[in-house]
C-alpha cells in the first residue's frame, strides 16, 4: 500500500505536517484549476478522509476560467487521409521529482503506467548561420531514471483530466472567471451561513458562494490584479516575481521521409531534444519519441527563449510565427521538399518566473503567502521553483496553513 502521509524530505531534513481535520470542515474555494489547484483538492480531500465521518463532507469548489484543467497543454490535428494524428505538448514538456515527498505522491499513476519516465537521447545543436559556419549536432546526455524526467500518456492534459475525476468531495465548475476580490464588508451572504468569511463573485457580478477560506492559484500576474483591491495583506510579496513570455512552435511533416535529415533515421546522431544555441529557439522536442506516442505522424515542439519570447510578447503571434519559423529552418536545415506541414504558434503571457535574488526577502524561499486574517492564501508554481513539483510542495504548505489556524 502506497503511503500517502504528506512530507517533505530536502537535504536531509524531513518534515512531517500534522494534518488533523479540526471539528468543523471549512468551506474552501480554490480559483484555477491547474496542477497547484488540483494537487490541492486532492490533498485536502486526503485530509479530510480521515476523519470525514467525525467533521462531516468536506466542500470545495474549484473556480476555473476554461473549459479544462490541468494546464499540460495538448494540441492535435488529425491527418483526414490516415487518421493519425500530428500531436504537440505546448506547455510543459515533462517534469522531475527531485523530492521524496513527490516521488511518493506520484507513485500510483506511475505503477498505472499514466506517467511515465522519458529517458530521451539529448543534444547541442547551433544551427547553421550566415557567416558559413555549418549546423553543428553534439551529443549532451541520456536522461535516464535515477534522474527522470516524467511525461502523462497518451497526452500531457491526461493527468489533469484523470486528477479531476479522482476528485470524491470537490466540485469543479469551468468557465467560470472569479472576479477581484473585495475589502471584507457586511455581505450579505445567499446561503445565509454566517460561518463563511469571503464572498465571491464572477466577472459579472453573480455571486459564487461564500467561502471559509480562498485559496488563489492563478499566475503570478493574474493573482496580483485578483487581489490588488482586497486588503490581501501579502499583497507586496505577489508583486515581487516577474514573470516571462513563451512562444512556442509546433511543426509537423506528412511522413518520416518527407523530414528535413536533421529529423530523420539518417541522421548521423539520432536525438530526442535538442538545446539550441545562438538562436531565438531555447528547446527542440520530437513528440513521436516519446513513451507511448509512436503511433504519431512527425511532430515536432519548439520552445523560444524566454528572454526574447518578452521581448516580443506584444507583437502579432503570425509575425512572431515567422521570425521563430526562420530560426527553425536554420536549426533543422530543411528545403522545399523538406518543408513542414504543418505549423502553428502559441503564444504564453505567463510562463518563466525570475526573482531578484538580490533582495534579502527572497521570494522563491517564502512559498506560499498567507493571510490570516481573511483566510486568504496566494499559491502556486511561482511560489516555488516555477516547475510541476512545486505546485505539489505549495499544495502542501497550503493543507498544512489551514490546519494550523483551523486547529488554534
Amino acid at each position: 500500500m502506497t503511503d500517502h502521509s504528506l512530507s517533505q524530505a530536502d537535504n536531509g531534513v524531513t518534515i512531517k505536517y500534522d494534518h488533523t481535520i479540526p471539528k468543523i470542515v471549512p468551506k474552501i474555494a480554490i480559483i484555477g484549476g491547474g496542477l497547484t489547484g488540483l494537487f490541492t483538492a486532492t490533498l485536502l480531500e486526503r485530509a479530510f478522509s480521515q476523519q470525514v465521518s467525525k467533521a462531516g463532507m468536506p466542500q470545495i469548489t474549484i473556480f476555473e476560467k476554461s473549459r479544462s484543467v490541468g494546464r499540460l497543454a495538448t494540441r492535435y490535428r488529425t491527418d483526414t487521409q490516415t487518421n493519425k494524428n500530428w500531436q504537440w505538448a505546448f506547455g510543459a514538456q515533462f517534469f522531475t521529482a527531485k523530492t521524496d515527498s513527490f516521488s511518493q505522491f506520484i507513485k500510483p499513476w506511475l505503477d498505472t503506467g499514466l506517467l511515465q519516465p522519458w529517458c530521451a537521447e539529448v543534444v547541442e545543436l547551433t544551427p547553421a548561420n550566415d557567416n558559413q559556419q555549418p549546423l553543428n549536432i553534439q551529443q549532451k546526455e541520456q536522461w535516464d531514471t535515477v534522474h527522470a524526467r516524467y511525461i502523462s500518456t497518451p497526452k500531457m492534459t491526461s493527468w489533469g483530466r484523470v486528477l479531476a475525476d479522482e476528485l470524491r468531495f470537490t466540485t469543479v465548475k469551468f468557465r467560470t472567471r472569479v472576479a477581484p476580490l473585495i475589502k471584507k464588508q457586511n455581505n450579505n451572504l445567499q446561503d445565509d451561513s454566517t460561518d463563511n468569511k469571503t464572498e465571491l463573485f464572477d466577472d459579472s457580478g453573480a455571486s459564487l458562494g461564500g467561502f471559509d477560506w480562498v485559496i488563489c492559484t492563478a499566475p503570478n500576474g493574474q493573482a496580483v490584479e485578483l487581489m490588488a483591491g482586497s486588503g490581501f495583506t501579502k499583497q507586496a510579496k505577489t508583486s515581487k516575481p516577474q514573470m516571462q513570455a513563451c512562444y512556442t512552435l509546433m511543426l509537423g511533416w506528412d511522413d518520416i521521409e518527407h523530414q528535413p535529415e536533421t529529423l530523420n533515421n539518417t541522421a548521423a546522431l539520432i536525438w530526442d531534444v535538442a538545446y539550441v544555441n545562438d538562436s531565438p529557439l531555447d528547446r527542440i522536442f520530437i513528440e513521436q519519441h516519446k513513451p507511448a506516442h509512436g503511433d504519431l505522424l512527425p511532430s515536432v515542439t519548439i520552445h523560444a527563449r524566454n528572454d526574447w519570447s518578452q521581448a516580443h510578447v506584444d507583437e502579432d503571434v503570425q509575425e512572431v510565427q515567422a521570425q521563430l519559423l526562420a530560426a527553425a529552418q536554420q536549426a533543422l536545415n530543411w528545403n522545399s521538399d523538406t518543408a513542414p506541414s504543418q505549423i502553428d504558434c502559441h503564444r504564453w503571457r505567463y510562463a518563466a518566473t525570475i526573482v531578484n535574488t538580490d533582495d534579502k526577502d527572497n521570494f522563491k524561499e517564502s512559498g506560499i503567502l498567507v493571510d490570516n486574517t481573511h483566510q486568504w492564501i496566494v499559491s502556486g508554481d511561482w511560489c516555488g521553483q516555477g516547475n510541476i513539483e512545486s505546485c505539489y510542495l505549495m499544495a502542501v504548505e497550503t493543507v498544512a496553513a489551514i490546519n494550523e489556524v483551523s486547529n488554534k
